[in-house]
């Protein structure tokens, strides 16, 4: 890839509170803040590896979204073509899971500044003329039809720019509230796409794919190729022009304790990867985010797709140990990883 051309993502950003130390909402006088979402931390991450990359959205005109953009700017994500205007910021609280207990995710984004958003607002043109990729998500096409019809726009024009274009399912039950399901939209936008990524269950959600659950109990699993092999050619035949099919797999044994792998499927032939396993998981927030950042980053790299698989997988697992929603990896971290042994030791 032509370094000097850059990667284009489109989404929402939000504003992140979290009680400290596992408390619950009603246990807690004070938040931690961060700002994150699919595509920022896509964006995020590309820029951590050294790519060009640019974030689209709209922030409204205050200095909280100020901050935002200060935040996106320090990790070297371009921010030239934020539009400013709407209401607020969209917000999300979490409480962060514990052993048995499940991280829970209360939303306040209704009346976004994203919200506002509508078709012809947004100049993809000029903005794709220095690009090369576009990376978009469902989380866009759920909030509202105005969005995902966006989401259409931005695609056609990408498509028109000679632009690789890829999307992840990102499928989120308690945004898809303007009367369409997924399996209704998301189908006519992926016909435009290149490639594709998304868990199990998302793949069982909207392709009706049928795949077991991922049990890996530690690093020593099997991965059940073949299973994901007929659900990836499946979704391939009706899908002709994706030719990079990523299902990415996680099994949480506990709060503090996930598997993770993934497999590429592309012409017929199915890559697969190495089992992580992650025994202390610090946040899980924004991990497939960084599995498709590092999957993108592989992918615009080299031919190599047994390489950019695993570098995708290898930064999923890296993110696990992270607190927030952005990679704080560089592309050399997450090769030392590739290459060197998992035992956390210090490094001197």
């Amino acid at each position: 890839m032509d370094r000097n051309k850059k990667i284009v993502t489109f989404g929402e950003v939000m504003m992140r509170l979290t009680p400290p130390n596992h408390l619950r909402f009603n246990q807690t006088d004070n938040y931690s803040v961060n700002f994150g979402g699919s595509e920022a931390n896509v964006a995020v991450a590309l820029a951590q590896f050294g790519l060009k990359s640019e974030f689209v959205t709209c922030l409204p005109q205050n200095r909280v979204a100020d901050a935002c953009i200060d935040d996106l700017r320090h990790y070297g994500v371009i921010t030239d073509n934020i539009l400013r205007g709407g209401r607020r910021l969209g917000l999300y609280f979490m409480e962060e899971a514990a052993s048995l207990r499940s991280t829970h995710v209360v939303y306040d984004r209704a009346d976004s500044a994203f919200d506002d958003l509508r078709p012809g607002m947004i100049d993809w043109e000029r903005i794709f003329r220095d690009a090369t990729w576009f990376h978009w998500s469902g989380i866009s096409a759920a909030i509202t039809a105005d969005t995902a019809a966006m989401c259409r726009e931005a695609i056609t024009a990408a498509r028109k720019a000679g632009l690789t274009i890829s999307c992840d399912l990102n499928y989120r039950k308690n945004l898809w509230k303007y009367g369409k399901e997924p399996q209704e939209v998301l189908p006519e936008l992926i016909e435009e796409c290149d490639a594709m990524f998304g868990t199990d269950e998302e793949f069982n959600k909207i392709f009706g794919s049928g795949l077991e659950p991922f049990q890996a109990r530690d690093a020593h699993y099997r991965v059940n190729t073949a299973d994901y092999e007929r659900a990836s050619r499946e979704v391939a035949e009706r899908f002709p022009r994706c030719r990079q099919i990523v299902i990415g797999l996680r099994n949480v044994l506990s709060a503090n304790h996930h598997t993770i792998s993934g497999t590429l499927y592309s012409d017929g032939r199915l890559f697969s990867t190495r089992v992580y396993d992650v025994d202390h998981v610090v946040d899980c927030v924004g991990v497939g985010d960084a599995f498709v950042g590092g999957m993108i980053y592989g992918l615009a790299q080299e031919d190599d797709l047994q390489y950019a698989l695993d570098f995708g997988a290898a930064t999923c697992a890296m993110k696990n140990t992270i607190k927030g929603d952005y990679l704080q990896f560089t592309a050399e971290e997450v090769k030392q990883l590739l290459s060197g042994p998992l035992n956390g030791r210090i490094a001197r």
